[in-house]
């Protein structure tokens, strides 16, 4: 599949149900489950569910979703990144996710940035949202370092504490 956006080392593009392993590894980290939460997957079988009911379906129902973010270099997954839609936000907001071994490395800045721009550019929206947990110091800098500002707090569907809301 070719790539929907492609940065200076990053490529992204839309997941496929190829993509389960990679979301398998991805969804039962320790940093997925504590910032965004538990998903439920456990087998590359739910990891596919999950694909068919949250990517894939906001592909089809909006034109944009999660993508796949890999390396240039190599093609090698190293998070996803992209546009969702929220019950309880207004708008849509700006998401993303990265392996463990790949923080640290601008990775997700990066691919935020291109992400945000693609949102402005070929979809058209004039304003995004994100929402992070309060503990996520590290998503709270890369929202800043991509011009996005905290605009207070939101609570979402199913969470038990306040998100931090951030707009464009």
């Amino acid at each position: 599949m070719p790539p929907l956006l492609t940065t200076p080392r990053l490529s992204l593009r839309r997941l496929t149900e190829a993509d389960a392993p990679f979301a398998l590894e991805l969804l039962t980290e320790p940093a997925w489950i504590r910032h965004i939460g538990d998903r439920g997957v456990r087998t590359v079988a739910d990891a596919r569910h999950y694909l068919h009911t949250g990517p894939l379906a906001s592909y089809a129902a909006y034109g944009f979703g999660l993508y796949r973010v890999g390396l240039r270099s190599n093609g090698a997954p190293v998070g996803v990144c992209g546009i969702l839609r929220r019950d309880g936000l207004d708008h849509p907001d700006l998401g993303y996710a990265f392996l463990e071994r790949h923080h640290g490395r601008g990775y997700a800045t990066e691919a935020a940035r291109a992400t945000l721009e693609h949102a402005r550019r070929d979809l058209g929206l004039t304003s995004v949202l994100a929402v992070t947990t309060e503990a996520n110091v590290g998503s709270q800098r890369v929202l800043e370092k991509i011009g996005m500002r905290r605009t207070g707090t939101v609570l979402l569907a199913g969470d038990e504490t306040p998100s931090l809301l951030y707009s464009t």
